[in-house]
């Protein structure tokens, strides 16, 4: 391989792909990524075998076309210490040769075809995501989700791919999130009846690796895993084993129930300046509704009281509940400031329904009072 290449280019995508690279491996060769350049087309790869990325590389001239295995640590530090605008790669079986205008690394040689596969995207069926959603669907759920769950597989996002729609659920059995919106479904894919449970991490992956620039995106379900592709990046993973709870039968019946109009930025506010005074994360503050106002409490004996006070439009019967406050603001923190939402609610004992009007929801679980 000998190219010539826009170190700028180069290293947006080695960052989108290092992320990948385990940190450790009983196979070394997975601390590095693979430039393959061949076809008139240049790819980076990285896989730790669970997650596998592809991701197109432009600004690439090749003189003779092959393939390098690149270590992560050294080419990177390479790639940002570096102030060329281009930079000329060779490889020549022995090594790796990297070149800018006064300065030139040799970094040893590992062969490329002991890189593990990473599947690219050949699929015929798959579901279309505006990029848009796509990454409001993994924001808004992926925070809620827990790794260390062992009766539910809570450690990912399900992803319920229907005729027209996507719906995300991400939930650790203290809260849920989910959020649907539209997506075409080509050549009948669908998951419905098996919906896939993707991992916390690559969803993360996915959220970082969709461009603002981007347009639409396609899912594909596999039996042993979910191809992803956006116009620049192909990413591969594994899915997490084990039953999803039926997550719809958590929301509660609607009736009975008080309906209170809030916006974002002065509740969270509120929530903020209430907690200052919690032990820890897992202390609850007192959400009083009544009265025109919600007046937030908290108290804990080394650190003192809190008393906040927040003008609401709401003057029905006084309803207190006790809610962890970080679960609150995780809700609150993926949301415009100015973003109005219903906060649907019953007594100190059922779970409170947060609904904003672009198909999101999200249910928090009360506290015990007497805790």
């Amino acid at each position: 391989m000998k190219i010539t290449c826009s170190r700028e280019k180069l290293l947006a995508a080695f960052q989108l792909a290092s992320p990948v690279v385990p940190s450790r491996s009983p196979k070394p060769i997975l601390q590095n990524v693979k430039l393959d350049v061949r076809g008139g087309k240049a790819e980076l790869l990285a896989t730790d075998l669970e997650v596998g990325i592809r991701v197109d590389v432009q600004g690439i001239e090749a003189a003779a076309e092959g393939s390098a295995i690149l270590p992560i640590g050294r080419f990177g530090s390479i790639l940002r210490e570096s102030n060329d605008e281009t930079l000329r790669l060779e490889t020549d079986g022995t090594g790796t040769l990297v070149r800018g205008e006064r300065f030139e690394f040799r970094l040893p040689a590992e062969n490329p075809e002991e890189f593990p596969a990473v599947m690219a995207f050949n699929e015929t069926k798959y579901h279309e995501v505006s990029a848009r959603l796509l990454r409001e669907l993994v924001r808004r759920t992926v925070f809620a989700t827990d790794n260390e769950s062992s009766r539910y597989a809570l450690g990912g996002v399900l992803l319920e791919m229907l005729p027209g729609e996507i719906i995300a659920v991400g939930t650790d059995g203290r809260r849920l999130a989910t959020m649907r919106g539209p997506a075409q479904a080509v050549n009948g894919h669908g998951s419905d009846e098996t919906a896939p449970i993707i991992p916390q991490r690559a969803m993360s992956l996915v959220e970082r690796s969709v461009q603002d620039g981007d347009a639409e995106v396609h899912l594909a379900v596999k039996p042993n895993g979910v191809l992803v592709r956006t116009p620049r990046v192909t990413i591969f993973s594994r899915l997490v084993e084990g039953r999803f709870p039926k997550w719809r039968d958590v929301f509660p019946d609607r009736n009975n129930r008080q309906k209170i109009d809030l916006i974002v930025g002065p509740l969270h506010a509120a929530i903020r300046q209430a907690a200052i005074v919690a032990a820890d994360d897992s202390s609850g503050v007192d959400f009083t509704f009544g009265g025109g106002r919600l007046l937030l409490t908290a108290q804990a004996a080394e650190t003192g009281q809190s008393r906040v006070e927040l003008p609401i439009a709401y003057d029905g019967p006084e309803i207190t509940i006790t809610l962890n406050p970080k679960f609150f603001s995780d809700f609150l923190k993926v949301l415009d400031p100015e973003k109005s939402f219903v906060c649907d609610l019953k007594d100190a004992e059922a779970a409170v329904v947060c609904q904003v009007d672009d198909g999101y929801s999200y249910l928090l679980m009360p506290l015990s009072r007497d805790r």
